[in-house]
């Protein structure tokens, strides 16, 4: 646990288990706040993933009482006596009837700030229903935001975006609590955040018919000569459409506008792709850094571990055994 760091001082008890809570409350602890964790008897289920429990849990000081007994709750509201934050992952209704709910631990802390952190929020028509992360991805428009087949993300997007939401509001609370001396009860839903990433409309260009084409040529995941892949990420610069068609070979099309490339967004594309698969990926990323072009191999996770700009970053980290392991998601010069 750090000395000193941003919230150096800050007091949170975490009754969450899995992983949206247990990642919110890492981050906090990674600024420096204090976090007791409760577990149930047994232990968060997460300890099937025991690599992964250790990351979230690295700087927690962690215990377990069966909140089910009077004795555990007891002890549950003693230690919410003295805390600054309360966190906890049930779903709707849980907390309260375990005993450790908002009213509960505001009538032994007033200036408690309580985040709950749920899939589908504290109220709602789908507050008590079940799910994991795809569901939320799902409710909230994610997996397929125009359309068409849905796309699951290789990461529990749902699970991350609502641990994040819920550091920065926590964050936020706190600062209001040291201001005004008062609590505020949080509520995070997964589906929330991500439907505010999904957005309202689809960003379409100005100028270019949306209905012309998907897409927008030179963006996307491509196959290389070796077995692996190569991502892409121009839009609408054509500063690096021009190098693009010079490291590949397109000179006819090297001086299309945007708005002349759109149109041909499925020809384009494919010729894209077919020059790709004719080039080695680490080859052709270094050719299309050094021209300016937005380009980046995609990474398999032994590969992002070994990355030199991860690990000078702080990134990853390599602990006292030579095992990299996750490290800062920020910076902070002091």
């Amino acid at each position: 646990m750090a000395a000193e760091g941003q919230l150096h001082g800050v007091r949170i008890l975490d009754f969450s288990i899995w992983r949206p809570g247990p990642y919110a409350t890492q981050l906090l602890a990674e600024l420096g706040a204090d976090i007791c964790k409760v577990e149930p008897p047994g232990g968060d289920p997460m300890h099937a993933y025991p690599d992964l429990y250790e990351e979230l849990n690295v700087r927690k000081r962690c215990i377990e009482l069966d909140l089910k007994s009077g004795e555990g709750r007891a002890d549950a509201l003693a230690l919410a006596v003295g805390v600054d934050v309360v966190v906890e992952g049930y779903r709707p209704g849980v907390a309260d009837r375990l005993g450790i709910g908002y009213d509960a631990i505001r009538a032994v802390n007033p200036r408690v700030i309580y985040c709950s952190i749920s899939g589908l929020g504290q109220i709602g028509p789908l507050a008590f229903a079940s799910g994991h992360d795809l569901n939320y991805q799902a409710w909230s428009g994610a997996l397929a935001p125009d359309g068409g087949t849905p796309v699951m993300a290789a990461v529990p997007i749902a699970d991350l975006a609502g641990g994040l939401a819920a550091a920065f509001a926590i964050s936020a609370a706190v600062v209001r609590q040291l201001r005004t001396g008062e609590g505020d009860h949080i509520d995070v839903a997964m589906s929330d955040v991500l439907a505010t990433w999904t957005g309202a409309v689809t960003p379409t260009a100005k100028g270019v018919d949306s209905s012309q084409a998907r897409g927008v040529p030179g963006y996307g995941i491509f196959p290389t000569a070796d077995g692996k892949f190569v991502t892409l990420a121009i839009i609408s610069e054509d500063h690096f459409w021009r190098p693009l068609c010079d490291a590949l070979g397109l000179d006819d099309v090297r001086a299309l506008s945007f708005l002349d490339r759109m149109p041909r967004q499925p020809e384009l594309q494919a010729r894209i792709a077919a020059a790709i698969l004719t080039r080695d990926r680490d080859e052709l990323v270094d050719e299309l850094l050094a021209a300016g072009v937005p380009a980046a191999p995609a990474l398999s996770r032994d590969e992002m571990l070994a990355l030199a700009h991860h690990r000078e970053r702080g990134a990853v980290v390599i602990d006292a055994e030579g095992i990299p392991r996750t490290g800062r998601a920020v910076r902070f010069d002091d």
